[in-house]
């Protein structure tokens, strides 16, 4: 059995240490969409590749989905408040490496190393609400923390338009990166000195093995989508990608066998649960159409159609606060309608990507306010499904698997932005290339509305499981 190191918990000041945890989620949520805006100019700058593009983006998730699960045992083990102040620092100087990056090499590389200290740093957050938050003020705390998450995405937009165009003292788009250092540098400063020290798990040990199986099965998998277009899709490429097939197979396989005497990356025996596989499978196919949308967007904005780099991240201002908006209705509204809502939603975001492929299909250059207006409804859409996705996939697990469920959950959605880069940025390059920019986006949006369709397909399985 786990003991629990009984250290008394001050909860007199928790509403700053929300405060102080909540900010570092926000730089984390906000990095996400700030590097979208301003990854055509690093294009430039760099001189990247497609494939190298794709990278900064993807391998920075690949690391936080393989160690997420890892930084929340370390907490467990090292108490969170130690792992959360190694993560913001971790994060704060990697960040500053990723500015001073000389290469798309070094930037990919630096962009690894963020997303493991990221990581670290992330699940801490949740670990700290729910340990100072037991009483009726936990559902106050936890509302903050998703308002939060949610105007993350509209910061990143605005602040990455913002500063990739104000060159500020010549920086250009390394200011996306830098921004990070002082924020990073306050949030840890305060952490030290406000955080309280929390119980420490003994007995928890760490699954390094299936940490690294993970991570080598999925970038063997995912890496040649990233450099297909760049080496020319020859065939060793197709061998690598089987054998991360046969690597996650085997990571499968070893988890059962550490779960016989030890602590697993996962929890084998939730692989049993058909409905919970068949919300992992919604969430799979929805995260492949979410992050890689803001790629490709961003992309066909910026080359295909010329429009700046600050114009470009306010057009996707509405479309974040509509998903804002639509998050805080969608709660309500499947506590007491279930999965009918996730669907609809899924059936919204279709609706606006048709929008938006007739504005793209009948208007030779539309206006950044044009796109804005028709992303709206995807953004609703998304909103409609993202914020009660989780609770629908984990609605029928055990309490006592609750920790692992959401581990793999949070693990699956970031493999799936990854994948989902990966995949149709290879796309929308081959396409651009041989055609047109416009056609690139057009096709893309095909291959969006086709993913959400098995999303929904495979939410309503779920619905029909927990009927």
């Amino acid at each position: 059995m786990h003991q629990i190191v009984t250290q008394p918990i001050d909860s007199t000041r928790r509403w700053w240490v929300l405060a102080i945890v909540v900010a570092a989620q926000f730089m984390f949520g906000v990095d996400a969409f700030i590097v979208n805006v301003a990854i055509p100019t690093i294009a430039v700058d760099l001189r990247a590749t497609p494939a190298q593009i794709e990278s900064v983006i993807a391998i920075y998730l690949i690391a936080y989905a393989t160690l997420v699960v890892t930084g929340g045992r370390l907490g467990d083990i090292h108490g969170t408040r130690n792992v959360f102040l190694a993560g913001v620092l971790g994060f704060t100087l990697t960040s500053l490496w990723c500015g001073l990056a000389q290469s798309g090499l070094e930037l990919i590389i630096a962009r690894l190393a963020q997303g493991a200290t990221a990581a670290l740093m992330v699940p801490q957050v949740l670990a700290t609400l729910h340990l100072l938050f037991t009483d009726g003020q936990r559902s106050r705390a936890f509302a903050i923390y998703g308002i939060v998450l949610g105007l993350a995405g509209a910061a990143g937009f605005l602040l990455g338009g913002l500063l990739t165009a104000a060159n500020l003292a010549g920086t250009g788009w390394r200011s996306v990166f830098f921004v990070n250092v002082p924020s990073g540098l306050v949030i840890a400063f305060a952490a030290w000195r406000t955080m309280p020290s929390v119980p420490r798990r003994s007995g928890t040990r760490l699954d390094i093995k299936g940490s690294v199986v993970l991570f080598a099965g999925l970038l063997c998998l995912i890496g040649p989508l990233l450099f297909g277009h760049d080496l020319g899709w020859t065939p060793w490429l197709w061998a690598v990608m089987a054998l991360g097939g046969i690597i996650l197979a085997a990571f499968l396989k070893l988890e059962q066998a550490i779960a016989r005497t030890g602590m697993p990356l996962i929890d084998p025996t939730l692989l049993s649960d058909a409905a919970f596989l068949r919300g992992l499978g919604a969430a799979l196919f929805f995260f492949l159409a979410n992050l890689s949308f803001y790629l490709v967007m961003t992309l066909f904005m910026q080359r295909g159609l010329d429009i700046p780099p600050l114009a470009a991240g306010m057009a996707f201002l509405p479309l974040a606060l509509a998903f804002v908006v639509a998050s805080r209705h969608s709660g309500v509204r499947a506590r007491h309608r279930g999965t009918k809502v996730l669907i609809e939603g899924c059936a919204v975001q279709i609706a606006g990507l048709a929008a938006l492929a007739l504005v793209v299909g009948y208007v030779d250059a539309p206006s950044p306010l044009l796109l804005a207006l028709t992303m709206i409804i995807f953004g609703y859409g998304q909103g409609l499904v993202m914020a009660p996705l989780s609770g629908a996939v984990l609605s029928t697990v055990k309490p006592v698997a609750a920790g692992s469920a959401s581990g793999i959950y949070g693990t699956t959605a970031q493999i799936g932005n990854a994948a989902g880069v990966a995949a149709i940025g290879a796309v929308y390059f081959a396409v651009e290339a041989l055609q047109s920019a416009r056609a690139g986006f057009l096709i893309s949006l095909v291959l969006f509305v086709t993913l959400i369709m098995i999303c929904a397909a495979f939410l309503s399985w779920l619905r029909r499981a927990t009927a």
